[in-house]
């Protein structure tokens, strides 16, 4: 069996933050792989380092100790290389540009020509199903429509890697059901690494080919789970007992990682 390229490899990380109130120590130890393909989710309590491990992958924050590599790369070389895009949990859309422009936003930065930028967003808009949308503001969009621009934007930069920081996080439950099964099918149609952070069992164990769990602060990884589901997920997956047994290990982790907290 031939074994996947690596995306991400983190070895014996640990970071933390300085602060008048004394050290934080918000990472201990962490050791991760991260195939390329994968489609991996980080759970854990408020506070554990889920967001803060995926910033110090984007290379917007940096490691006191240990090692990390994105695409076999430091992650500031990954950053100046674009390899990934990030979308965080608010869609971060300017009132004043249409979603177009908003999309082209990172493109211009970085000086492509017009018609690759027009080329670039439509594309990436008729991959979230926002299509006939450009001219719109973001105010004239729902919540999930503007988080599926952000999405768009991400895409647009053309990365190997998209960083998810609970992007659905603040959507109904009714919307986030919808983008999960949007997300997962852009995901099977563009062969992205994805790495997303959640709060919601269930979403981890829909999306994620791999969960992992992290305790309270200092956050350690708690459990890797390697999730056996088919990778076509329809909604009614969650009722199986495929799906609850998947769901009552993350559980089981999540209780185990407060036996670590002070």
């Amino acid at each position: 069996m031939t074994i996947p390229p690596t995306a991400i490899a983190v070895r014996d990380l640990s970071l933390t933050f300085q602060t008048g109130d004394g050290p934080v120590h918000a990472l201990s130890h962490i050791d991760l792989t991260v195939e390329k393909g994968d489609f991996v989710s980080f759970i854990g309590p408020s506070g554990c380092g889920k967001t803060t491990l995926l910033r110090v992958i984007a290379d917007l924050e940096r490691a006191t100790s240990g090692t990390i590599t994105v695409n076999g790369t430091t992650p500031e070389q990954a950053r100046l290389a674009r390899a990934y895009g990030y979308v965080f949990q608010a869609a971060g859309l300017y009132p004043w540009r249409t979603i177009a422009a908003n999309v082209a936003l990172p493109l211009e930065i970085m000086g492509l020509p017009k018609a690759e930028r027009a080329a670039r967003v439509a594309k990436n808009l008729a991959l979230v199903n926002l299509a006939g949308f450009e001219n719109k503001y973001p105010w004239q969009l729902s919540g999930g429509m503007q988080q599926r621009a952000s999405i768009a934007r991400a895409l647009a930069l053309e990365p190997d890697l998209l960083l998810m920081d609970e992007p659905f996080g603040a959507l109904d439950e009714i919307v986030r059901d919808h983008l999960n099964e949007q997300l997962l099918k852009l995901w099977a149609g563009t062969a992205k690494t994805v790495v997303f952070v959640t709060h919601s069992i269930p979403e981890a164990v829909y999306l994620s080919t791999k969960i992992v769990v992290m305790s309270p602060r200092p956050g350690r990884i708690e459990d890797v789970i390697v999730s056996d589901l088919p990778r076509e997920r329809p909604l009614e997956i969650r009722e199986t007992p495929e799906f609850l047994a998947l769901a009552h290990r993350v559980r089981e982790g999540l209780r185990a990682g407060h036996s670590y907290e002070d």
